[in-house]
């Protein structure tokens, strides 16, 4: 497995992360024990890197995450924790709160739902409108400190918050979406992270499975939030479907797939980058891997991006 370097002092991780998110619900019922298997297998593929979030199923993630790792060497795997979204027993969603209060608070549930002394990675999932990210960030080193947390990064924010917030600790990566159909960070936010040398962990880099190549009018259910989504609404639905036939018909002629394409793609815009992959079956990890075995002279990137603009995607703007 090819490793990137995330963050000047950051941590070496694999070239591509695997997201546990939709292994706890985000996208309809998952079966535990194939996204157990589906974690093995990341791992024994070379993968480091599992990326969650302690309200990802109320915690159901961690822990499904602390039994894949039973038995496995804990230095093996960095492990990534977003933090900060409240959630209700109904499964709402109830704003965020990351004051220092609050952060070793969630800090100290997630250790103990993965049964680790440490985290590597720790971040805020959002900014906290109601704190200064400078209180947020400080109260997370005060735990790099002591010991719980090796490294620091952030989520979702835009360059000022990111240059405010690496005043305070070296932040080691920007987890944000990133993707053919989602590209608003290379206009301000991904020179930022360049200029203070922040890697990117990238997610949606299928944009919720739109890229896969697979995605179906009929697919998503009602526990599936995508149903609701603008991307995958009517008119929309057709003209992102037209952009993922024109991005085909560029992978078969490299005798790939479209998902590998669009992940390929992503590896190619920066070293600094390691996409974040939701497989949640094994079958679907096997399709990201071969991603890795992609290269890509100028014109065939240019090739790409005119098959799919930026901007083109029709329906909503993550991160906007």
């Amino acid at each position: 497995m090819d490793m990137r370097q995330l963050g000047g002092a950051g941590p070496r991780v694999s070239a591509i992360g695997l997201g546990c998110m939709g292994m706890s619900g985000m996208y309809g019922p998952a079966d535990e024990a194939e996204s157990i298997a589906t974690i093995h297998a990341a791992l024994d593929a070379g993968i480091t890197l599992l990326d969650t979030g302690d309200f990802y199923g109320m915690g159901h993630n961690e822990l499904l995450i602390r039994e894949a790792l039973r038995g496995r060497p804990r230095e093996g795997v960095q492990i990534s924790v977003k933090f900060g979204a409240l959630r209700d027993p109904g499964n709402g969603w109830g704003g965020y709160d990351a004051r220092p209060a609050a952060v070793k608070n969630f800090l100290a549930y997630s250790l103990r739902r993965l049964g680790t002394e440490y985290i590597d990675i720790y971040r805020p999932a959002r900014l906290d409108p109601n704190v200064p990210i400078e209180e947020t960030i400080g109260a997370i080193a005060e735990m790099v400190q002591a010991g719980y947390v090796r490294q620091i990064g952030l989520s979702e924010v835009g360059a000022e918050t990111i240059r405010r917030a690496h005043a305070v600790h070296p932040i080691v990566d920007l987890q944000i979406e990133y993707s053919l159909f989602s590209r608003g960070i290379e206009a301000a936010i991904l020179p930022a992270c360049r200029e203070l040398g922040i890697g990117i962990t990238a997610y949606g880099v299928l944009s919720r499975g739109l890229l896969g190549g697979h995605w179906s009018r009929t697919q998503a259910n009602a526990s599936d939030f995508r149903a609701f989504s603008p991307r995958f609404q009517d008119e929309n639905l057709d003209q992102n479907l037209a952009l993922v036939e024109a991005l085909r018909a560029i992978a078969e002629e490299k005798g790939a797939t479209v998902a590998q394409t669009a992940i390929g793609w992503v590896l190619a815009r920066g070293e600094d980058i390691v996409p974040l992959v939701g497989a949640r079956r094994r079958e679907r990890l096997s399709e990201a891997l071969g991603a890795l075995d992609l290269t890509f002279s100028d014109a065939e990137m240019a090739r790409i991006e005119q098959a799919v603009p930026a901007g083109a995607v029709a329906g909503d703007r993550y991160n906007t």
